[in-house]
């Protein structure tokens, strides 16, 4: 995978480092040079609260529109399966040679998408990438052809039918396409990394110095994480199961 975001692991370990390693630069190295005075330890405080509660709309900015994405993968899961259901029943409406072919095809392009959501693998991806766009093809020649011969409004309902379930597959890709900009993690993990190295640099207590240098990065590498968890569409623990998918490949086995 491509993106390091992909990895929810990586995005951990290296937020938490970087995190603790700013605190440690704040706390050990420029508070020897320039000490904070007594009387100007409370304006600093209020510095240092107003950029904690900015990093956590940040975060809270962040989780929101990974779960908004999650949550659009999952809708057209559910709207890819209602249109190839929806096209197997329409198929009684063309001839019955016709009628079985595209039967035959949609099964055999309902086993492809349900592949599509549970592969980790590139290059299976590209072969199933490949094997759709195949008999995507097949699957509008097979409704092209009666259409052609025979244009009446009954046709023409499979035929839109068809549509659906073509459609449907390329806003699914979209939605998968559509994650957090590189950008927008960027300027996530600068605030961090700000506000780390300002708790570092007003610690007031040497002896509470080590505890104060990790509680910050570990919550917010744990939020980082959870974040790059579900906006990660392929990698992680919270993916979108293929639920309605795989139920109607079994709803199909049993007609």
């Amino acid at each position: 995978m491509n993106n390091l975001t992909d990895n929810e692991l990586i995005v951990f370990a290296l937020a938490l480092f970087v995190m603790w390693l700013s605190a440690r630069i704040g706390c050990s190295l420029l508070k020897r040079r320039l000490s904070l005075e007594e009387g100007v330890h409370e304006d600093f405080s209020v510095i240092l609260a107003a950029t904690l509660t900015l990093l956590v709309l940040i975060i809270g900015f962040s989780f929101s529109m990974a779960i908004s994405r999650y949550e659009q993968r999952k809708n057209y899961e559910e709207e890819e399966a209602n249109a190839i259901g929806t096209e197997y029943l329409r198929a009684d409406l063309l001839p019955a040679a016709d009628a079985a072919r595209v039967r035959a095809l949609l099964r055999n392009y309902l086993d492809e998408r349900i592949l599509f959501y549970r592969t980790r693998n590139e290059q299976q991806l590209r072969q199933i990438n490949a094997n759709t766009a195949q008999l995507q093809s097949e699957l509008w020649a097979a409704v092209k052809t009666p259409a052609a011969a025979q244009s009446t409004c009954v046709v023409a309902l499979a035929i839109s039918g068809m549509n659906d379930v073509l459609n449907s597959q390329g806003y699914t890709q979209a939605s998968w396409w559509n994650r957090i900009p590189l950008a927008a993690w960027g300027l996530l993990a600068l605030i961090a990394i700000y506000c780390n190295f300002l708790v570092g640099y007003g610690a007031r207590h040497p002896e509470a110095e080590g505890v104060l240098m990790l509680v910050l990065p570990i919550v917010v590498s744990i939020s980082f994480f959870l974040i790059a968890d579900i906006d990660s569409p392929r990698g992680g623990v919270i993916v979108v199961q293929p639920q309605n998918l795989v139920n109607l490949a079994q709803s199909l086995q049993a007609h």
